[in-house]
């Protein structure tokens, strides 16, 4: 397994890392699969207060209670649960930031959180008191560092002018590559490192029945799927090609693998294993459709 710094920060993490908002088995089910994950070198695992309701925190908790300094782990916050469970709120005030670590820190049966994510935004928010909050756990040691999950160019922009964030999570894959016209050199440039999600695209490149995706057909997923599949060269390798064209890109950090069962695990070490993709596989894949473009938030 390979390892990068992410950002500017002293965390070090795999370069295939575990999404935790599948995970739907007992605790100790879970707890088999995260441990296996380590156990072959997967030492990121990414998780949110708003995931099953605070369950997801509470079952990666379980997993890894006592083995705290092998695990980097990662959170989000910003989705306030209604009281009567209807649905969430967004809430990225100071106040509701600093009492949501609380729990986040109880249910993960831990005293810090290695990244402390914002789990969203948008350019109203009011993102001065939301970075407080931040900076203020980070002086209180609950949490080492803190970035943003975001898609949004013109928030990502004003965190990466106002903040110490060192990391963006977001949607990156061979069928939306809208970060690359408008973040991911920005993000490059100032040390800021990429956690990117969805790299198989809900599993159109990895043999999922193709339907439309974004702005794309069904008959243009299509083309990109066949295309993922002639540079893997089998079926069982189409989801490491996919994987490793997100990783190609110099500004990636770390592939976030959304992982429930064991096969999914495999496949996440597989791609792990992959040879980077030569340069003429990469040309060809970035030639099957015209990259797309965020067409909102820009």
């Amino acid at each position: 397994m390979k390892y990068n710094q992410l950002g500017k920060s002293d965390l070090n993490v795999s370069e295939v890392s575990f999404g935790c908002m599948s995970l739907q088995g007992s605790h100790n089910e879970n707890a088999g699969l995260l441990h296996r994950a380590l156990d072959q070198g997967i030492n990121f695992f990414d998780t949110a207060d708003l995931y099953d309701k605070g369950e997801n925190e509470v079952t990666v908790g379980k997993a890894f209670r006592g083995m705290r300094d092998q695990v980097v782990l990662a959170t989000k916050v910003g989705n306030q649960w209604r009281p009567d469970g209807s649905g969430w709120d967004w809430n990225p005030t100071k106040a509701y930031i600093l009492e949501a670590v609380e729990a986040s820190l109880q249910r993960l049966q831990t005293d810090y959180i290695d990244l402390y994510q914002l789990h969203g935004g948008t350019i109203d928010d009011p993102i001065d008191e939301t970075i407080e909050a931040f900076e203020l756990l980070k002086q209180q040691g609950k949490i080492r560092n803190y970035g943003i999950s975001s898609i949004r160019p013109n928030v990502i922009r004003e965190y990466v002018n106002r903040s110490g964030i060192v990391s963006v999570m977001m949607q990156y894959s061979l069928l939306d590559r809208r970060p690359e016209e408008a973040a991911l050199d920005l993000l490059q440039q100032h040390k800021i490192g990429v956690l990117a999600r969805g790299g198989l695209a809900q599993g159109l490149l990895a043999g999922k029945p193709v339907k439309s995706y974004l702005n794309y057909t069904s008959e243009e997923v299509q083309k990109a799927a066949d295309a993922v599949q002639a540079v893997a060269g089998n079926t069982h390798e189409a989801s490491g090609t996919a994987v490793r064209f997100v990783l190609q890109h110099p500004a990636i950090t770390s592939a976030v693998l959304g992982i429930r069962t064991n096969a999914q695990l495999e496949d996440a070490l597989l791609a792990a294993k992959a040879a980077p993709l030569k340069p003429e596989e990469l040309e060809t894949l970035q030639a099957v459709l015209p990259a797309n473009k965020y067409e909102q938030h820009r």
